[in-house]
């Protein structure tokens, strides 16, 4: 008796890495000090040093459920591109600049190929997003996982100066409220959609005309990373007041987030088009409009406050990076919460 033959094939791990390498390499940064493979990754913060208060942000994440149609579809190499974004838009969030990620894959069995092709997709979302990955595990679980399945995850780590931290505090009645436009439904609220559609390949590979493409396309869409946008409206001179990413409870739970006491979100619901997805996904599951703003990011993935006075000036910075972005409602006086007009 051996590893192997209990299930766990060390060879086939020492491949996954071997064929990890030629994807993380794109995502090198100058401040990385180790290589792949050894027992831990090293990055030095000598660039940051001008910084008056240097201040470590992070963000930690998985797909969720998402990742049951990466299986029915057998396409893994956009599911670390989500893995990545759900991490890295909650430290741009906060104003921070992503600095390295690592990534940890849990298998049934380990297939090198399909490994280094989920990992493909993580190095994608790094350098998406400028993070480096630095390091990350592949642990083959036999008895745990079945063997064509896994489990991802990831961790990131970024970088902004004290005083420039979003946080939220200095939104005030008055203040416009900007939507960035999502890539579809993200990864969240997956467990709904695998009740309302059927998980079968033959209903992932049906073609919708209102959708242009197939279910499994529309559904499998990688989450949109927002990093570089929100990098555009800060080198535009345009102070962020308060920035929520839209995730899992949809606008009704994120939105609040980023809000002081005393004021609302007051958003105009027609101000932008849904998405052809989400009006699918009420439609054939009988979703109540309340519950689709409850759990999906309704087409928004990324809100931003701002002075009324610099809104035009944030959406056309954003449009210039290639968003798509509305100018969606304003911050008025009242109960910390969201309507919905």
């Amino acid at each position: 008796m051996d590893y192997k033959n209990a299930g766990v094939d060390i060879e086939a791990g020492y491949k996954s890495v071997e064929l990890m390498k030629e994807h993380i390499k794109k995502t090198m940064r100058e401040e990385v000090l180790t290589n792949i493979g050894g027992f831990s990754g090293a990055f030095s913060l000598d660039k940051f040093k001008n910084m008056e208060h240097p201040t470590l942000v992070s963000g930690t994440d998985g797909v969720g459920t998402k990742l049951k149609l990466a299986f029915i579809m057998d396409k893994h190499d956009t599911i670390g591109i989500d893995c990545v974004a759900m991490c890295v838009n909650d430290i741009a969030c906060a104003g921070g600049e992503p600095l390295f990620f690592l990534d940890y894959i849990a298998c049934g069995k380990n297939f090198p190929e399909k490994i280094a092709t989920i990992v493909s997709g993580v190095a994608d979302g790094c350098a998406q997003s400028d993070a480096a990955l630095i390091g990350g595990e592949t642990a083959e679980m036999p008895g745990f996982y079945p063997e064509d399945e896994y489990d991802l995850a990831g961790f990131a780590v970024g970088i902004v100066d004290q005083k420039d931290l979003i946080t939220g505090q200095s939104i005030k009645a008055g203040d416009a409220l900007i939507g960035i436009a999502s890539s579809g439904v993200h990864s969240n609220g997956f467990s709904l959609v695998r009740k309302i559609f059927d998980m079968t390949k033959e209903s992932l590979e049906t073609h919708y005309d209102e959708l242009g493409k197939t279910l499994g396309e529309a559904l499998l869409a990688p989450t949109k990373i927002y990093v570089k946008a929100l990098r555009s409206v800060k080198e535009a001179g345009i102070v962020i007041k308060g920035c929520s990413h839209i995730t899992g409870g949809g606008f009704y739970e994120n939105i609040p987030r980023m809000l002081p006491d005393g004021v609302r979100a007051v958003i105009k619901k027609d101000s932008y088009e849904v998405p052809a997805i989400f009006r699918l996904m009420a439609r054939t599951g009988n979703v109540e409009e309340e519950m689709m703003y409850n759990t999906y990011n309704m087409g928004i993935g990324m809100m931003l406050a701002v002075d009324a006075s610099e809104a035009d000036k944030a959406i056309a910075a954003l449009k210039e990076a290639g968003e798509e972005a509305y100018l969606v409602g304003q911050v008025e006086a009242g109960d910390k919460g969201v309507t919905l007009c």
